[in-house]
């Protein structure tokens, strides 16, 4: 799916996401709007990740193809990876993933992922999404990472919640705590995020000058409380980018507790990175009725704050 294209007279003032629907046949609104989240849609050679971005006459609007995706159904679950259910209804499950499983599989033939888990109890989930190794998944979590992860039980629905995650109507709040004292006046983080130059492993979020199709990314600081010798904070990224937290956090020197990758210190007794997805909010796709729902951190991060005030 490509388009490369100059907007006429008679799109002229529309948005560029009803552009997108109107100029590629298989492509809803939801898929337009994620495409421009991904980075995958360039205005006039640069990249714009904002859906209502408004279109003049002579604008050249190129889509570009999405990066292919291993297509495979995960395997039927060893039954090692627990599925414990936040919130349940005909529509769509809120999962509470633990630290260490990851999200989907690489392979056709791991089977210790929360997607095999999810396909084992609600077979219906099959061929839901973008991707068939990822069935029903709205959004993903790193593999340290615990807590919340919103699925999907069919199409329709999948669309919905992706538009709604896309336009940032789904606000996933997290705990984190990170290295040192934060500045108790920071209230947000606004630095575009692009992959790292040389390590595809990492991501670099920009407080200045960014590069060419970095994306925009805003992290929101809503609570900070001192722990011993750390910052335990509650940020809010209604549409996180990969690594958003950790990147932006890592960008203003306090990276997170136990994350190496970003420059944080091995910890004793914790063994992850301390980042926790501990609620999300939205509205039903269906009934719009306002949902809260929350996990509790898990036991070794409840032990490893317990210790770090001793």
């Amino acid at each position: 799916m490509r388009l490369d294209v100059e907007v006429g007279a008679a799109d002229a003032g529309g948005r560029l996401d009803a552009f997108l629907v109107r100029g590629v046949e298989e492509l809803s609104r939801a898929r337009a709007r994620a495409a421009i989240a991904e980075g995958r849609v360039l205005v006039n050679g640069r990249v714009t990740t904002r859906g209502g971005t408004t279109l003049r006459a002579g604008d050249r609007v190129v889509l570009t193809e999405a990066p292919p995706s291993p297509s495979f159904l995960p395997a039927p679950p060893d039954g090692s990876v627990v599925l414990v259910v936040a919130h349940l209804d005909a529509r769509f499950v809120v999962v509470d993933k633990p630290a260490g499983v990851p999200t989907h599989p690489l392979r056709p033939d791991e089977a210790a992922t929360l997607a095999n888990a999810l396909l084992g109890r609600f077979p219906e989930m099959a061929g839901v999404g973008y991707a068939s190794r990822e069935p029903g998944i709205v959004h993903r979590l790193d593999n340290e990472t615990s807590g919340l992860v919103l699925a999907a039980r069919d199409a329709e629905t999948f669309e919905r919640l992706r538009a709604a995650l896309t336009a940032g109507e789904i606000d996933k709040r997290y705990e984190i705590l990170v290295e040192g004292a934060l500045d108790p006046g920071l209230r947000s983080i606004d630095a575009p995020i692009a992959n790292h130059p040389r390590d595809r492993r990492r991501v670099v979020a920009y407080l200045e000058a960014a590069p060419e199709g970095a994306r925009a990314a805003r992290t929101e600081v809503l609570a900070t409380e001192a722990v011993g010798p750390f910052t335990r904070v509650e940020v809010r990224a209604s549409t996180a980018t990969r690594h958003q937290i950790r990147a932006h956090f890592a960008a203003i020197g306090r990276p997170l507790v136990g994350d190496a990758r970003y420059g944080g210190r091995h910890r004793e007794g914790l063994g992850r990175h301390y980042l926790h997805a501990m609620a999300l909010a939205l509205r039903h796709p269906f009934t719009g009725a306002a949902l809260t729902i929350t996990t509790p951190r898990p036991p070794e991060l409840e032990r490893f704050l317990r210790e770090a005030v001793r």
